[in-house]
């Protein structure tokens, strides 16, 4: 979800994330094999392993990072020597380095299983927020330029990310902003104009909270940058912070814990949902009604 680098790598893809591409797949095409072995349909393994089909899905075409307990609870069903299987697949999983593309399969698979999703941005409007026309100045803007294939394709991932927020009506969204990304005018007044339409829109639904952090706040916790939290379906919060083409998935319970506190903080500091959403109509009828 992040202001959300995510759905492949810019610039093309290197060695390192072609192969974590290849292992993702013959992960999944392992996966596949054990599940019909065992005569099993995605919808009733998905059942059965506490996942939903659509996730399962995803990780036998590879595209999806696989969660930690997907062997554990496999066994449970395929029996352990297909665990065993399962198990020495994921084992070429297992990443030598820390990489945008190869977190990003990882926390887009968390994302579409939260019972929770918190984002707070400093840098660009959240990723699940973004209109169109947005997405396409961000993207217009990466260095090294991007080729019109490439924006297409990245355009079109982000766009199919946003359905989250229509395909999961028990996840609650909560987004904090930084009222100087509205002020800045990204793109033109066009571009600021569906952006606005946009947050608007997106602030009705009853899952998602908006709130803006004003130009101006004095106690503001959020110093250390823009983070994205997670909780789980069991009930575990995980974090999720990037930058610059490189991203960290937080795990440790110290960690994410020391996240929400700041969170909790910054919601505290933030316009209210209801202020918020007075806000961005003030500036889109002030600025955008001629």
């Amino acid at each position: 979800m992040a202001a959300d680098n995510g759905e492949t790598r810019i610039g093309g893809t290197s060695a390192f994330e072609a192969e974590l591409s290849d292992s993702l797949k013959t992960f999944g095409a392992v996966m596949k094999v054990l599940r019909e072995e065992a005569r099993l349909t995605q919808e009733e393994l998905a059942l059965r392993v506490r996942y939903s089909p659509h996730y399962i899905a995803k990780i036998e075409q590879g595209k999806r990072y696989p969660p930690r307990n997907i062997v554990e609870r496999s066994e449970e069903v395929l029996g352990p020597v297909a665990a065993r299987i399962l198990a020495a697949a994921a084992r070429s999983l297992t990443r030598r380095r820390t990489g945008l593309a190869s977190w990003f399969h990882q926390w887009a698979g968390i994302e579409e299983e939260a019972l929770t999703l918190y984002a707070y941005e400093c840098r660009a409007i959240p990723g699940l927020l973004q209109p169109e026309t947005y997405i396409r100045a961000i993207f217009e803007r990466r260095l090294p330029p991007l080729s019109e294939e490439q924006i297409e394709r990245q355009v079109a991932a982000r766009l199919a990310r946003q359905q989250l927020l229509a395909e999961r009506e028990n996840t609650t969204f909560c987004f904090i902003v930084e009222q100087a990304l509205l002020e800045r005018r990204l793109g033109g007044p066009d571009v600021t104009r569906a952006l606005l339409d946009n947050l608007l829109e997106q602030g009705l639904r009853r899952n998602v909270e908006i709130q803006i952090m004003p130009l101006q706040q004095e106690d503001h916790y959020g110093f250390e940058g823009s983070m994205y939290l997670a909780e789980t379906a069991d009930n575990r919060w995980v974090g999720y912070i990037e930058g610059h083409e490189n991203s960290i998935l937080i795990n440790d319970p110290k960690a994410a814990s020391a996240m929400l506190q700041r969170y909790g903080k910054m919601r505290s500091q933030a316009l209210s949902p209801e202020a918020s959403i007075s806000l961005l109509k003030q500036m889109r009828g002030a600025r955008y009604e001629h």
